[in-house]
């Protein structure tokens, strides 16, 4: 039977990814994409609302699109220092949607797949923190996205999960190896293979979740949270993100040698005599990001 999709997957490779491309490019000149995430600064901090209230937000191509433009515009953005995202309504996304996904074939389901992997790569790559604000169902696609912010902050009311294994699916934007990564082979067999839901208390307690919050302090606590990173230093911030995600992909040696590098690195920046002078002369350091 794996022999056979594979088959069928080769057979239709080129045409479809032509036809993809054709697809993609259309829906970035839509006019209506960015209704789709709302993007809103609170001074340095940058916060992402995916507005999809009706489908609880649920991942169509043109969401993971707007969402794709959205992290886009970030990277290149230096005034931005930190981002919150969370979903409006009662959901933060209750994962890919299935209507749209039942038509795929084969191959269309490997592109899409790729899609959502490229833009929660987009987001985990950003030089700048991350901070989810679950502010309630976050399963499938929406469990993986959250996985790609740096921390998560639920509600109370939140709810993870991988339930793809009830449609006969598996997880398709990440969620075999960032899940694995931050909560561990046990659990992450448990919630993959198993496909139950968990709460957000059960979430804090095996690390999937930082921190836990009323839902109405959830988006307020998050914004705080980014505001005092924001303040931190952005050289050192950038750096220090990066070294701990190459690091945990190798061994300790490697991941030590990379760590080594990055210090001698943050010496070369503008922001270490400032951050350094600034303690030494009991004041707040002023950061210019060189």
């Amino acid at each position: 039977m794996t022999s056979q999709v594979t088959s069928q997957v080769t057979r239709e490779e080129t045409n479809q990814e032509e036809t993809n491309q054709e697809e993609t490019n259309q829906e970035k000149g839509s006019s209506d994409v960015s209704d789709l995430v709302r993007s809103e600064r609170r001074g340095a901090t940058l916060l992402l609302t995916l507005n999809r209230p009706k489908a609880l937000n649920a991942l169509d191509r043109a969401t993971l699109l707007a969402l794709r433009s959205a992290v886009d515009a970030v990277a290149d953005d230096d005034a931005v220092l930190a981002l919150v995202l969370t979903g409006e309504g009662r959901a933060f996304a209750a994962g890919a949607d299935i209507a749209e996904m039942r038509k795929l074939s084969p191959l269309e389901a490997k592109a899409f797949s790729r899609l959502g992997h490229e833009t929660f790569s987009a987001l985990e790559g950003l030089r700048i923190p991350t901070i989810a604000a679950v502010n309630g169902f976050a399963l499938g696609g929406g469990c993986e996205l959250a996985l790609a912010c740096d921390w998560i902050y639920a509600s109370e009311k939140a709810r993870f999960g991988q339930p793809e294994v009830a449609l006969g699916l598996i997880p398709g934007f990440g969620g075999t190896s960032r899940l694995l990564r931050r909560v561990g082979i046990a659990w992450a067999k448990e919630m993959v293979l198993g496909g139950e839901n968990i709460d957000a208390e059960t979430a804090q307690r095996i690390a999937l979740v930082n921190r836990v919050f009323e839902p109405d302090a959830l988006l307020d606590a998050a914004l705080a949270a980014a505001e005092r990173l924001a303040a931190k230093g952005p050289v050192a911030v950038a750096l220090a993100k990066k070294v701990l995600h190459e690091g945990q992909d190798t061994d300790v040696r490697a991941a030590h040698a990379l760590e080594q590098n990055a210090f001698g690195l943050v010496f070369a920046s503008e922001d270490r005599g400032e951050g350094m002078d600034a303690f030494l002369t009991k004041r707040d350091p002023k950061f210019s990001g060189r």
